[in-house]
């Protein structure tokens, strides 16, 4: 055992730790959790902790089900929402899922996210991300066909006395900094009880972890108030939905590989290929990074969502946005990617990302123009003309691109592009023979 293995069992008698629980995600992006005694932690970091694999969406069959989660000790963090800071303590760790061999498992996104990194790294490449992630809260969970209604009737920056959401936000931030994820901003967002909370820059598969920690964190300080947090990408028909707006630059040690200064925007070639790399294989990557059949109702129901290919340079109505550059600060020079939504499986998206911006520098992808209009308010056939093509409009379009996608089985691996894709089209059918409220009240009346 190393370093921060010995750290971990230090910790778990030094803290009064009773139970430890190891965390993984399944391949749509649910976190997973089993809970095991200290005394059997030190036999998981040699060996793993076994468990049937069949019975996680996406991980095996039935005749490979056994799998082993191996924990990361570099992730252990009390869990401060379990008894407190005194008393008897939960801690948690992230796994990395390995087959009875050891060999890494073909359906951990984690290994995923891993393999992706690695060949960026092979290249000299680390990969940064910082996300914005936006959500709602609600006075409770729905019930089934209601309307949520919101903790507040707030808007964008709004500052309120006696705020619900102000008090939400100050408790997980608290909860979040307790376990050693940096919070960067908070604020209300545009829509009623809609909240923002930006993490701060960190390698991508730190920021992975802590976006499913993030997640946990904002849904037990809700419940712990007695609301409902939801990450749902377009909840309301007339309000905004909610994104997950992420700044992302390539690092080659500690030079920002994005930056260049005096070229255009302070961006380098590199930094271009990337975005050219984004932007080309867009609508392949559309299936992971805006997973559900919901998410396609934020991309096309405005509110600062993008439904069109294009970039532009601080132009909040493109896809990708290259922010203003800031004197003597080369090393935040970034892009910033407004297609991704807060429900997505972080481990995927991030990978898809990465894969897609590498192929655009190793193939030398051209940058095409930027848009220097507000994109929302051309015409399909403005838009066109300037040869702005539009994202899928839906789970199914962006599935038909998905499947026919190269770069997107080649990043996955076979078996996640394949159950990925087959669930996906499942969700759709289910979908697409629902009866909606919508279709009740416009025709019920008059047919």
């Amino acid at each position: 055992m190393g370093k921060q293995e010995d750290f971990v069992l230090r910790a778990l008698e030094e803290r009064d730790v009773r139970f430890v629980r190891l965390w993984f995600t399944d391949v749509l992006g649910y976190l997973k959790s089993v809970s095991v005694a200290p005394a059997e932690l030190e036999n998981a970091f040699e060996e793993g902790i076994g468990f049937d694999g069949s019975a996680i969406e996406g991980f095996a069959r039935v005749y490979e089900a056994d799998m082993l989660a191996h924990p990361d000790a570099s992730t252990f963090q009390i869990l401060p929402w379990r008894g407190g800071m005194e008393g008897p303590q939960t801690a948690r760790m992230f796994c990395d899922i390995r087959m009875p061999d050891g060999s890494p498992s073909y359906a951990d996104p984690r290994h995923v996210l891993k393999r992706t990194l690695s060949a960026a790294a092979d290249k000299g490449f680390t990969f940064y991300t910082h996300p914005e992630i936006e959500f709602y809260l609600f006075k409770d969970m729905p019930g089934k066909g209601d309307e949520p209604e919101p903790v507040d009737r707030s808007g964008f920056f709004d500052h309120t006395a006696q705020s619900r959401g102000a008090d939400f936000r100050r408790e997980a931030i608290t909860m979040l900094e307790a376990m050693g994820i940096s919070v960067e901003f908070s604020h209300h967002e545009g829509g009623p009880g809609q909240q923002e909370i930006d993490l701060r820059y960190a390698d991508a598969l730190t920021t992975a972890d802590n976006i499913m920690t993030f997640r946990t964190v904002v849904r037990e300080v809700a419940l712990g108030q007695d609301i409902w947090a939801s990450f749902m990408p377009k909840p309301f028909t007339t309000h905004p939905g909610s994104g997950m707006h992420t700044h992302v630059s390539l690092f080659e040690g500690d030079r920002n590989a994005f930056f260049e200064a005096g070229a255009e925007y302070q961006l380098s070639r590199t930094g271009r290929q990337f975005i050219a790399g984004i932007l080309r294989h867009a609508s392949e990557i559309s299936v992971v990074t805006n997973q559900w059949v919901n998410s396609y109702k934020r991309l096309l129901g405005g509110g600062e969502a993008p439904s069109s290919i294009c970039w532009g340079h601080n132009n909040r109505s493109a896809m990708i946005r290259v922010p203003m550059y800031k004197p003597n600060k080369g090393q935040s020079t970034r892009i910033e990617l407004r297609t991704v939504d807060p429900a997505c499986n972080p481990y995927l998206a991030f990978a898809v990302v990465l894969a897609a911006g590498m192929k655009g520098i190793e193939e030398g992808y051209e940058l095409p123009r930027e848009a220097e209009d507000d994109v929302w308010s051309l015409t399909e056939r403005e838009r066109k003309a300037l040869g702005i093509a539009p994202l899928p409009k839906s789970l199914s379009e962006a599935i038909d691109v998905a499947e026919t996608s190269e770069l997107l089985a080649e990043t996955l691996g076979e078996h996640v592009f394949d159950f990925f894709l087959r669930n996906k089209r499942a969700e759709w059918e289910e979908y697409r023979t629902q009866v909606s409220s919508f279709e009740r009240d416009r025709m019920l009346p008059v047919l």
